[in-house]
């Protein structure tokens, strides 16, 4: 996989992930440093997960520069002009966390996909790493985590694993776009209120 792309990718995810943290550390009341933290913790967390998985060193993490600089700036802008997404903070939290999940899961499933492993690996890459991010986030927000809820989540990042492993999408145009097309479903299956079956108890 091309170097350039790897990298956008992963640009996009920490980007995407950092604001959605610091979203919900607003909504939480947290103070200036703490949406720093948590934006970070949450750019981060998922990188750090996907690291792991995929064998890089942890020293990996320190190298990430241009992330770390681009996170920083977003959260700053986010700061320092409110009012772009005040009156949607709602709305702003989803697309951010949505845009983090398709493309650090497609990264994922890419990564395990390229390694030739079978397709329950690379459905556990995809998950774990799209969904990294975001489960350090409400965990450290004190929030059950969204790979724990009812409504569609991890669901996604296995759609991707499945594309991904039988080659339905391939080239690094198509994955651009399964990143939009993924994020924009994440999006409209909470709107729409989709959840995944449940297992209910008789009493």
């Amino acid at each position: 996989m091309d170097g350039t792309f790897w990298n956008i990718l992963s640009l996009i995810g920490t980007v995407a992930f950092a604001l959605s943290g610091a979203i919900v550390a607003v909504e939480e009341d947290f103070d200036i440093l703490g949406i720093f933290v948590l934006g970070f913790m949450t750019a981060f967390g998922g990188g750090t997960i996907r690291n792991l998985l995929i064998g890089l060193p942890m020293s990996a993490l320190w190298s990430q520069g241009m992330g770390f600089n681009a996170a920083l700036i977003a959260m700053i802008l986010l700061i320092l002009m409110p009012q772009f997404v005040t009156r949607h903070w709602e709305k702003a939290g989803l697309l951010t966390d949505a845009i983090g999940l398709a493309a650090f899961s497609i990264q994922g499933a890419i990564f395990a996909e390229k390694l030739g492993q079978p397709l329950s690996a690379v459905i556990v890459a995809a998950v774990l790493t799209g969904t990294g991010g975001g489960v350090v986030r409400d965990l450290l927000a004190g929030r059950k985590p969204g790979i724990l809820r009812s409504e569609i989540y991890a669901g996604w990042s296995i759609v991707v694993a499945v594309l991904i492993h039988f080659h339905v999408v391939q080239g690094e145009i198509a994955y651009y776009l399964l990143v939009i097309a993924v994020a924009a479903l994440r999006v409209y299956s909470v709107k729409r209120n989709w959840h995944l079956p449940k297992v209910k108890w008789t009493k």
